[in-house]
């Protein structure tokens, strides 16, 4: 047998995949999402991470309280979950709760009363994709997945055959629940992330760590 035969075959699997790569989920301005009437093209997000946006002026120093709600599971017909289960909806809808709360704790106090200085924050999960098992993290060491991870990574796009979260943030000021700010964001780990390429949702569990600290740097 030709030992030659199976990283053939991978690498064509991986340049595969990469073709697809190109034509990965892409967010929107979910209908069903309340401030989705005020959103816009975000142009100055030459990320893409982004794509939407609503804005205010806004004083963020003034505020030092927040409120969380518990995370949404958006069931518009626009959803992005493709064919993923009810239960790893919840699991990664239970994980973003978690994870910006300890964010937002060392910024804020956490309350569940409105009163003056106080933000009301609500995220609605609105798709989600998982890794590829097993070839995802052989992605990262095949020559094909090697090249065009490295390319992903100097632009910081998509690594090959990885999973990624996408949700909506909605800010309001508790206190006359006026909207402030709003937008709709795409997350995802970096190329060569090893570590997010195993198991079918640290990929997407990865993007929502750094969505985290990308609210929080809007916040602070």
């Amino acid at each position: 047998m030709d030992c030659s035969i199976a990283p053939r075959g991978l690498g064509a699997l991986m340049l595969g995949a990469a073709v697809a790569g190109c034509a990965s989920v892409a967010p929107v301005p979910y209908s069903e999402m309340a401030s989705s009437a005020y959103m816009a093209p975000d142009k100055s997000d030459a990320s893409g991470r982004v794509p939407y946006r609503y804005s205010t002026p806004v004083d963020w120093r003034a505020y030092n309280k927040v409120i969380l709600e518990p995370v949404v599971v958006y069931r518009g017909r626009d959803h992005q979950f493709g064919d993923m289960s009810d239960q790893d909806k919840a699991t990664l809808a239970a994980y973003m709760q978690t994870r910006f709360a300890e964010r937002l704790r060392g910024r804020f106090m956490l309350v569940r009363e409105r009163a003056p200085n106080t933000l009301r924050i609500r995220l609605t999960l609105t798709g989600a994709v998982t890794n590829t098992p097993v070839l995802g993290t052989l992605s990262r060491f095949d020559m094909a997945g090697a090249v065009y991870n490295g390319v992903q990574a100097a632009r910081d796009g998509e690594g090959m055959m990885t999973g990624s979260v996408i949700y909506g943030v909605e800010i309001f000021d508790a206190g006359t629940s006026r909207l402030i700010s709003a937008y709709v964001t795409k997350q995802y780990p970096g190329a060569y992330d090893i570590k997010a390429s195993v198991g079918a949702l640290a990929a997407a569990n990865a993007g929502v760590d750094k969505g985290a600290d990308a609210l929080m740097a809007q916040l602070n």
